[in-house]
């Protein structure tokens, strides 16, 4: 009987030890695989959600989150998109847990890949620029995008665009950029 007992206490042990590893080894693969998920695959896991984005300068914007590229998102307010790059955000509200992988197209879509397609549709813009703490809006219409800059024809709000509308033409760094809102409403 003492053998019985002496050989069960044994088993119990083992199969303990056994489950405390595994437990560990999935903690450890968990942990893991967080540290692999990047913010744009947890802002496709949010895609719908209504978030609230803060950028470093102090301004916040909340909507629906309608496009998560590989360096920009696109949040449907009510009477306008707004287009935020990453760089710019210093926090997010509202996000779900889940992180979606991009598609191989998407992820090669970069912030310039965006601000061309403004260019090229002629679409008036109010871009918030930003600068640590200090913020500066200019509205007019994306005329050339570079690498890492874009030029923006400043205008009056609401004028078309026109050679003797144009008030001047400013460049802008990428890193400079801390939202672009579109004049049109959202869907438009």
């Amino acid at each position: 009987m003492r053998w019985d007992a002496l050989f069960e206490d044994m088993e119990a042990q083992l199969a303990a030890r056994q489950r405390l590893d595994l437990e560990a080894e999935v903690a450890e693969r968990a942990l893991a695989d967080a540290a692999a998920v990047e913010l744009a695959s947890r802002l496709r896991g949010s895609l719908g959600r209504s978030i609230r984005v803060h950028v470093s300068s102090g301004t916040a914007f909340e909507g629906a989150l309608s496009h998560a590229g590989s360096e920009a998102l696109v949040l449907d307010e009510p009477m306008h998109q707004v287009l935020i790059p990453y760089a710019a955000a210093a926090q997010f509200a509202g996000l779900s847990r889940l992180a979606v992988e991009p598609s191989r197209v998407r992820h090669r879509l970069g912030l310039g890949s965006a601000l061309r397609g403004l260019a090229g549709s002629r679409t008036p813009v109010t871009i918030l620029v930003a600068r640590g703490r200090a913020e500066a809006e200019q509205y007019g219409v994306i005329d050339t995008v570079g690498r890492d800059f874009l030029d923006l024809a400043v205008m009056q709000v609401g004028e078309d665009r026109r050679p003797a509308g144009v008030r001047q033409v400013v460049t802008i760094p990428f890193a400079a950029l801390a939202a672009i809102r579109s004049a049109s409403p959202a869907g438009n």
